[in-house]
């Protein structure tokens, strides 16, 4: 039977994990959905669902939860958001948003209850101490089964990859703006919100790779106890066949 150290398993599983929670979020059907329920903008769908798990906060309350985005951005599509319904209500949507879109991509992968059943292993796991975001989304009710619990997890993982790496590039001494640039450049950081000139950081790009390489053992760790070899084998052949089927 092949075994996956877990190592190899973050390295065979998370950007897959990464792009297919992208997916359903950026995708014009949720963006649709949000437009159906009133949110005047994809943005404020996205910050009041995703960030909605936090409950009724202060938008600095988000920007620190989510990192990286500009607070301006964040302040005025939190706003407009929580202003057609409260945060939770908009968490709720969001997961709803999530079970529709999974309905409609995922039906014709044939692993989903098993990788639902892996990736449960990993999501309740994990250590959720410092990372709110990933806490709050860990908290919502699962759906029942079927692609709409998979999806759901495959976000809290996501959110969890998300969440730690935002702590350990704030332990590398990168600012927020930092983070981004010494990493996926200035596209990512304009639609992230910044507007100024951006600065050259090239000689923080050494932080960057320490984040990158605290992100990758800690949530090794986490694979480490949660998965036994065989099972981590399995898990990133599932997560492969589940980004074919999507991406």
């Amino acid at each position: 039977m092949a075994e996956l150290t877990a190592e190899e398993t973050v390295q065979a599983a998370d950007k897959v994990l990464h792009d297919v929670g992208s997916a359903w979020m950026l995708h014009p059907e949720t963006q649709a959905r949000g437009a159906a329920h009133g949110y005047p903008k994809p943005m404020a769908f996205y910050f009041a669902g995703r960030g909605g798990v936090l409950g009724d906060v202060d938008a600095d309350v988000v920007t620190a939860a989510m990192g990286w985005f500009h607070p301006g951005l964040v302040r005025l599509m939190w706003g407009r958001g929580v202003a057609v319904a409260s945060a939770r209500e908009g968490a709720r949507r969001y997961a709803q948003a999530c079970a529709d879109w999974a309905a409609d991509h995922l039906a014709g992968f044939a692993g989903t209850d098993r990788l639902a059943e892996l990736a449960a292993k990993v999501v309740f796991g994990a250590e959720e101490s410092g990372l709110p975001l990933f806490a709050g989304w860990r908290a919502e009710p699962l759906a029942d089964g079927g692609p709409a619990r998979l999806l759901q997890l495959v976000h809290v993982l996501r959110e969890w990859r998300g969440s730690v790496h935002l702590v350990a590039t704030t332990a590398a001494g990168l600012r927020p703006l930092e983070a981004i640039l010494t990493n996926e450049g200035p596209a990512q950081a304009r639609f992230f919100g910044w507007r100024d000139e951006l600065p050259d950081c090239d000689h923080l790009k050494d932080r960057h790779v320490l984040a990158q390489e605290t992100t990758d053992r800690l949530i090794a760790d986490t694979y480490d106890r949660a998965l036994t070899p065989a099972e981590r084998a399995e898990f990133a052949g599932l997560v492969r066949g589940l980004g074919d089927a999507v991406l």
